[in-house]
């Protein structure tokens, strides 16, 4: 049973989100400020966090911070929670470090279609890559244990940023549209924007490319999308 851990300080909203998610089997831990959310995930560890942008103490985009700076909560999966619903909020969430975002007001059962989306990804993420591993030109990743180093330096990425890493470099040279990538990394019961793909190919290459201005291994094709660069 996958544990979600809900941070808001609207209880209305927890409780709501917390019932609908319990009656689809998950198990469920609450908070309602960045500093409690910290603590309960050192002490609950749950498998995925859906976290609220404008919290008490410590708001959303700081705490996702820690988590991503942190190795032992860097791949925790997370849905950052917006009130405002502009572009630069959704945005900065995913430099941070979300997964995913949804806008306030929300719609419950589309809440739980996405956590349920990212946590098949990563049950596929794990099942799919059983035998294989990739290297090139410094980059290696073993895609059994999803551990990914650049010139013998381990970098830490987060679940989403390895999916698309994997993804890409497992068809090097061919080009995909930004809305192939999403079929592939996100599925279908997600509403990502070609924007937010632009974002986290940012976060990836910030991760892996030594120049992130001139990448070498996750190239733009303009006019179309992205590429793993060309294997000789």
């Amino acid at each position: 049973m996958s544990k979600i851990l809900i941070v808001d300080d609207e209880k209305d909203i927890v409780d709501i989100v917390s019932y609908n998610l319990e009656k689809e089997g998950f198990s469920i831990a609450k908070a309602y400020d960045g500093e409690s959310a910290l603590q309960v995930i050192k002490t609950q560890k749950p498998d995925l966090i859906i976290l609220d942008l404008m919290l008490p103490k410590m708001n959303g985009l700081d705490v996702c911070k820690v988590l991503r700076r942190n190795p032992e909560t860097s791949s925790l999966p997370i849905i950052m929670l917006t009130a405002k619903g502009e572009e630069i909020d959704k945005i900065i969430g995913l430099e941070v470090g979300a997964d995913d975002y949804v806008t306030k007001p929300f719609s419950v059962k589309e809440l739980t279609a996405r956590v349920r989306s990212i946590l098949r990804r990563l049950q596929e993420t794990e099942k799919s890559f059983v035998k294989e591993e990739f290297a090139y030109e410094g980059l290696n990743i073993n895609y059994i244990s999803c551990l990914v180093s650049v010139n013998g330096k381990e970098v830490t990425l987060t679940p989403t940023e390895m999916k698309l890493l994997f993804f890409l470099s497992r068809h090097p040279g061919r080009v995909y549209f930004r809305n192939q990538i999403i079929d592939h990394v996100w599925g279908d019961e997600t509403f990502i924007t070609d924007r937010a793909v632009d974002v986290h190919i940012r976060r990836l290459r910030s991760q892996i490319e030594k120049d992130i201005e001139n990448p070498h291994y996750i190239l733009t094709v303009r006019g179309f999308g992205y590429k793993f660069t060309d294997i000789k």
